[in-house]
């Protein structure tokens, strides 16, 4: 029988709502610093939502120059430039990196969105000749961003993208650990990348009466576990993780970050887009993880909640992590992190797994912010780490996403030893 390889983190970067790289974005979360604000990419004075939580003094040009810009949608912009970052801190010697044994496994759920807005849009609004970008297609493939990262560092090995929905940057995760602990690959670059702050991704997740109209209050918009609640803010922007088999960084003196404990991934096969009310799937998919890296509910610290602040989400994840953690309930910290970055969508994995990860390395729990009045159904004994962040030696940090379709993701990050 082959024998499992340990995986670390030994790299992260980061483009998000609350800042433009690892260190600012990590500042933000331990300060519990909203993200959101009135939408500045298109009009809305038609649109039941205003405001989102948008990168802040942001130009892609600044990192990517316009010739290449022209051939690809924003959301790989995001991606190439939070893994230039990922890569740059791991701190590799890349004249003596195997190149043929890194890969990249990355993910967005909805790709081109505003590429494949604006070129249907030009032509519906023409004499209905296709004229097309000649760069439409490969604009709008939600897979373009692992390729385009490899191109530019000339990773050779496996190399493809997940979507799982809002659980599909933590997939490509999990899928990077087995890769690599399969001893299929050394090193891999993974996470998540969206940029869905468009006419129609407003406009769409409106119509699902799923974003809130908040627009007095864009920054208390999102608003996890508290009453008023009334739907997720949404977010853009990219995180960049680096996956590494354990000595194959001790050999080159890696700094590690975390270790890569466990991952699960189940399905609620209840509804299209609400989450099973008793949290029947996100159980089965936490108690897999905790499984696959050989714990008790008593050994995890922290959790990271996919708490999008919806009326329905919260609750159920909560109801889960109340059954599944029962007599340990006191010993554990939540928080839902989405307070301040608002929902990345497929790339919220990716962010909270970085916000898990910094949590580990530093013994700092970031806040859930904006948390005024508890709803009454959160189950008694639970800390949702409300307000202001917490110091905490963390042995085991787990990090939940779930997805339109059902899909449940979830991944145990464990305190480094060097």
């Amino acid at each position: 029988m082959r024998e499992l390889k340990r995986v670390v983190v030994t790299g992260m970067g980061a483009l998000t709502p609350l800042g433009n790289d690892l260190q600012s974005t990590w500042n933000g979360l331990k300060s519990g610093q909203s993200g959101a604000g009135p939408i500045t990419r298109f009009d809305t004075a038609k649109f039941k939502t205003q405001f989102a939580c948008e990168l802040k003094d942001f130009n892609a040009e600044d990192h990517i120059h316009r010739k290449e810009l022209r051939k690809m949608d924003l959301f790989s912009a995001y991606a190439i430039i939070a893994s230039r970052e990922a890569v740059a801190h791991a701190g590799f010697d890349m004249d003596s990196l195997n190149k043929d044994r890194v890969g990249v496994i990355y993910a967005s759920a909805n790709g081109g969105m505003q590429t494949f807005q604006d070129q249907v849009t030009e032509f519906n609004s023409g004499d209905g000749t296709p004229r097309f970008n000649p760069f439409f297609v490969p604009r709008i493939l939600a897979d373009i961003s692992s390729g385009l990262i490899s191109m530019e560092h000339g990773f050779r090995g496996p190399n493809f993208n997940t979507i799982s929905a809002c659980a599909s940057s933590t997939t490509s995760l999990i899928d990077a650990y087995n890769y690599i602990r399969l001893g299929m690959a050394d090193v891999i670059v993974s996470g998540g990348s969206e940029a869905a702050i468009t006419q129609v991704g407003v406009g769409g997740f409106n119509a699902l009466k799923a974003l809130s109209t908040r627009n007095d209050d864009p920054a208390t918009a999102s608003r996890p576990f508290d009453k008023d609640r009334d739907g997720f803010v949404m977010g853009e922007g990219a995180c960049s993780i680096i996956l590494e088999e354990y000595e194959h960084a001790v050999a080159r003196g890696a700094t590690i970050y975390a270790e890569v404990a466990g991952g699960g991934i189940s399905g609620d096969a209840y509804h299209l887009t609400a989450t099973h009310p008793e949290g029947r799937g996100a159980i089965l998919g936490m108690e897999m993880a905790m499984n696959d890296a050989g714990i008790g509910a008593g050994d995890v610290d922290y959790i990271n909640m996919h708490a999008t602040s919806t009326p329905l989400g919260d609750i159920s994840e909560l109801k889960a992590i109340s059954q599944l953690f029962g007599d340990h309930l006191d010993t554990l910290n939540v928080s839902a992190t989405k307070s301040m970055t608002g929902h990345m969508l497929g790339a919220a994995g990716a962010v909270e797994s970085v916000a898990s990860i910094m949590a580990v390395y530093e013994g700092i729990i970031p806040p859930t912010i904006n948390t005024q009045n508890t709803d009454d159904a959160v189950p008694a004994g639970i800390d949702l780490t409300l307000g202001t962040a917490q110091e905490k030696n963390i042995r085991y940090a787990m990090n939940n996403t779930f997805g339109f379709g059902g899909h449940n993701a979830t991944v145990i990050f464990k305190k480094a030893i060097q």
